[in-house]
């Protein structure tokens, strides 16, 4: 199970999210941007969760279509976010804009809920009993939720802003070496698709 939750962290990417969130973090109170991340990462949670548990027959049933060839999707996406993050990193973000009830949707699809992370959480119902799969996805959140206000409490603070500079630039490193652990998932993901459509 820790492998499943580790896997799925690294997807996730917290530390991309906290980048993309600076601007939210830097326009709302504390309370409100609490607010709005506890909201994104909710419907997160219910997205994912409804994927866990219903994931197969969602595509075998209702879309009759091939995991496989969501799987091959999904990678390929992966691959394609994995490359933004390597060369263009943070850059590779849009500012999230407009109301703030509308904020928490907005973080939660694309920048939370993706091909890639949906394809995880169906894996994640497939590879665990159905009690350990919902409780490793409930674990995962939480510590997504964890790191990211713990990277905003350890940013605010920081009081010298040549320092505040610094720390911004190491977490942009930490994005782009996660973004080679994000290509390398997307290319498992694509190979094990092509894989299993040929063993079928």
């Amino acid at each position: 199970m820790s492998a499943a939750i580790l896997a799925f962290l690294v997807m996730l990417n917290p530390f991309a999210l906290f980048l993309y969130l600076k601007p939210l973090m830097r326009d709302l109170s504390d309370r409100e941007f609490f607010s709005v991340f506890l909201r994104a990462s909710l419907i997160s949670f219910c997205i994912y969760l409804v994927f866990v548990l219903f994931g197969n027959f969602i595509f075998a049933r209702v879309f009759r279509i091939s995991f496989e060839s969501f799987r091959i999707f999904g990678g390929i996406i992966l691959f394609s976010l994995a490359y933004m993050f390597i060369v263009r990193g943070r850059k590779a973000f849009i500012q999230t804009k407009g109301d703030l009830h509308d904020m928490a949707s907005e973080i939660a699809l694309p920048f939370m809920v993706g091909a890639g992370t949906i394809s995880l959480s169906i894996l994640l119902g497939e590879q665990l009993p159905m009690p350990y799969g919902v409780l490793a996805l409930t674990l995962i959140m939480i510590i997504n939720f964890i790191i990211v206000l713990g990277l905003k409490e350890m940013r605010s603070r920081i009081k010298v802003h040549k320092f505040r500079v610094a720390f911004d630039k190491n977490m942009e490193i930490l994005l782009r070496i996660n973004g080679f652990f994000v290509g390398a998932i997307g290319i498992d993901m694509i190979a094990n698709g092509i894989r299993n459509m040929f063993l079928l």
